[in-house]
């Protein structure tokens, strides 16, 4: 009877980090996934691993094979496909598809992209961070062993304007994380007590709000109105 009792309370339990019944689900569903050989070596025999991602896959309200399939381990620390993060951000309903509009001279420095949607509440147009072949070269990402950005130019300009524009926009979509594209970008970041999962997204957004930085626009105080003359008696 104790026995049916705990299969019924685990039941009733949802899956979850913050219940006792809910994280033994969650563990057990971990385990199951990490024994699988489909799933990519990053989870293979590493239930805590599957476990971060069910989490993720839960608060995404995704399958979590698609998140497991989309996440990245890129020098140690995790990181989104291009390709998943636009398509999450095309299917969150909240937003029209990114477009990308290409500006300057293909084969020069100039060359450049940025990313736009329409936000569907309010029918305004979101415009993302130009990103350009020079602010490339400049973030020493162009001269990297191996980089795609000799090799294809035109879509990593895509995808660096999408990442740019997504964490900009819709921050919450990205939960923090960088694309694999940006992590390779970077390289290998020093291990700290702290993780480097943090050191990586700190490193991205400074990277993004630097890309972004802008004048500030000082408006003036309005001047006071002149003291009303005292009336005499």
């Amino acid at each position: 009877m104790e026995k049916e009792n705990a299969v019924v309370a685990t039941k009733n339990d949802k899956l979850s980090l913050f219940t006792e019944g809910g994280l033994k689900g969650m563990w057990q569903l971990a385990q199951a996934f990490a024994e699988s050989d489909i799933v990519p070596k990053a989870f293979q025999k590493k239930p805590a691993n599957v476990l971060i991602a069910l989490d993720m896959a839960q608060r995404m309200d995704m399958s979590p094979a698609m998140v497991m399939q989309n996440l990245y381990v890129v020098y140690g620390n995790p990181g989104w496909s291009s390709k998943f993060l636009i398509a999450t951000f095309n299917m969150c309903g909240r937003f029209s598809s990114i477009r990308y509009e290409y500006f300057g001279q293909p084969g020069t420095d100039d060359y450049g992209c940025r990313a736009y949607a329409t936000e569907l509440a309010t029918g305004q147009k979101l415009v993302g961070t130009d990103v350009t072949i020079k602010m490339a070269k400049a973030e020493k990402w162009y001269d990297k062993d191996g980089s795609k950005w000799k090799t294809m130019p035109q879509q990593m300009l895509a995808y660096r304007a999408a990442a740019f524009f997504i964490r900009t926009c819709a921050p919450e979509i990205s939960m923090g994380l960088p694309t694999s594209d940006e992590l390779e970008d970077i390289g290998p970041v020093n291990v700290t007590d702290t993780g480097t999962v943090k050191d990586v997204v700190e490193k991205v957004e400074a990277e993004t709000a630097a890309a972004m930085e802008q004048p500030e626009v000082v408006t003036p105080e309005p001047a006071e109105a002149p003291a009303k003359p005292e009336r005499p008696f």
